[in-house]
């Protein structure tokens, strides 16, 4: 089974390979692993101790970001190697990431493979949620380096769980120790024969608390909100700007809205400018003294969201419809109600405030309508529904310092 899963890695990569010549994102995907090995070389000396780190993407990396920041601290001496399997994760963080240095895994093939480990040399290897690439876990094990599965998360309908999952639950054993988020992850893994699992939660939580720990002022911001009610839309798509745009169209003049795209490129941007007949202005073009009726900013920058959730007395977080949902994490800490599209599951603090009742899903303009117009009005209940965000992330933080502890039995 396991040479099976070499050939169609191999076969895709050909195959990926052709389809870069008419696809930018699959070409980068390409033609980013082509030096991977060299930089590694280069990067690292013989002399050198080093922690890997691997994320699929964006998302995460965010997971993973706080025990990066804790092995910079405690192991300084060591040098961390961060890799992305996708484009969309190493774009963003290649010149932007603590890591000693940022590059692709190369394709899960047991030449790379070899290539790889030969190259990076690392004492220990954390993979972050779903990241479980089968050679590189048998080499690891058969080479004697521990590694990490950590933030992980399980449902019954995977793979390693049914009949004809064999080949993918070998490589689950190959892990020296696996970190889930929560209690049905590790009734699955043991349901398998695998102990070696510890419930420590999602790092997620500990990195937006230390959010609150740092300036978060934006004079723009500040000047714009003044002291209206201000909903922010964060990390939306069409579909979610269809709904948001209709609202603000017919909302009164004393509400103000910020709306904060997926993507900043000019001509989304243009479409949902002019999509929008209430008084509207670009973060990159306004002042710092905006004028009084200027209702709706867009933000066209990178970077700024984060802060902005604090201003807000309601956030939307766009991808709820359309292909996945966005951090609600992010204006939860701030303690405020947050409203989604339909589509959460697989998000275990969403489905967690969903039933406590401090995420509100809707699934149409008209249930945005209610549930806006309801946190808007009602300073009580909007108070009320903000704090059950903020006290699940202050209940349910901690999972660094678990993960941290295991850590330390492997770096002696």
């Amino acid at each position: 089974m396991r040479h099976l899963y070499s050939f169609i890695v191999v076969l895709t990569w050909q195959i990926l390979k052709l389809v870069g010549f008419v696809n930018p994102k699959i070409s980068k995907f390409v033609n980013g692993r082509k030096g991977v090995v060299k930089s590694l070389k280069v990067q690292f000396t013989k002399n050198d101790r080093i922690i890997w780190l691997h994320a699929a993407s964006l998302g995460e990396y965010e997971q993973g970001l706080p025990i990066l920041e804790e092995l910079k601290k405690e192991y300084p001496r060591h040098k961390i190697l961060l890799t992305f399997f996708s484009p969309s994760g190493y774009e963003v963080k290649k010149n932007a990431s603590p890591a000693d240095l940022t590059t692709y895994l190369p394709l899960d093939t047991p030449r790379n493979v070899r290539s790889f480990l030969d190259a990076a040399r690392p004492e220990l290897a954390i993979f972050i949620k779903y990241e479980i690439w089968p050679n590189y876990l048998f080499a690891l094990e058969s080479s004697g380096i521990p590694s990490l599965l950590i933030s992980a998360r399980f449902s019954a309908d995977k793979i390693y769980f049914k009949n004809y999952g064999r080949f993918m639950r070998k490589a689950l054993y190959r892990f020296s120790h696996i970190y889930v988020q929560d209690k049905l992850s590790l009734e699955l893994l043991e349901g398998i024969n695998i102990k070696n699992v510890r419930i420590a939660g999602d790092t997620r939580l500990d990195r937006v608390s230390k959010i609150l720990k740092r300036d978060n002022t934006l004079e723009i911001i500040e000047n714009f909100c003044g002291q209206n009610k201000c909903l922010v839309a964060g990390s939306t798509w069409p579909d979610d700007e269809r709904i948001l745009t209709n609202y603000i169209n017919h909302a009164p003049k004393d509400l103000k809205f910020i709306i904060a795209p997926h993507t900043i490129k000019k001509g989304p941007i243009n479409h949902l400018f002019q999509s929008i007949q209430k008084k509207a202005e670009l973060y990159s073009s306004i002042s710092q003294k905006t004028k009084d009726d200027t209702q709706v900013l867009i933000i066209d920058s990178i970077g700024v969201l984060t802060k902005i959730y604090s201003y807000a007395t309601v956030a939307f977080v766009g991808g709820g419809f359309a292909t996945g949902l966005h951090n609600t994490l992010e204006p939860a800490v701030f303690g405020i109600p947050v409203i989604i599209g339909p589509n959460y599951k697989g998000f275990l603090e969403v489905e967690d405030l969903v039933k406590l009742g401090g995420i509100l899903p809707i699934k149409d303009e008209k249930g945005f309508k209610s549930a806006a117009d309801k946190l808007l009005q009602d300073a009580i209940t909007s108070q009320k529904i903000g704090q059950i965000n903020s006290q699940y992330i202050l209940n349910n933080k901690g999972a660094s310092i678990q993960i941290m502890e295991g850590i330390r039995t492997y770096l002696k």
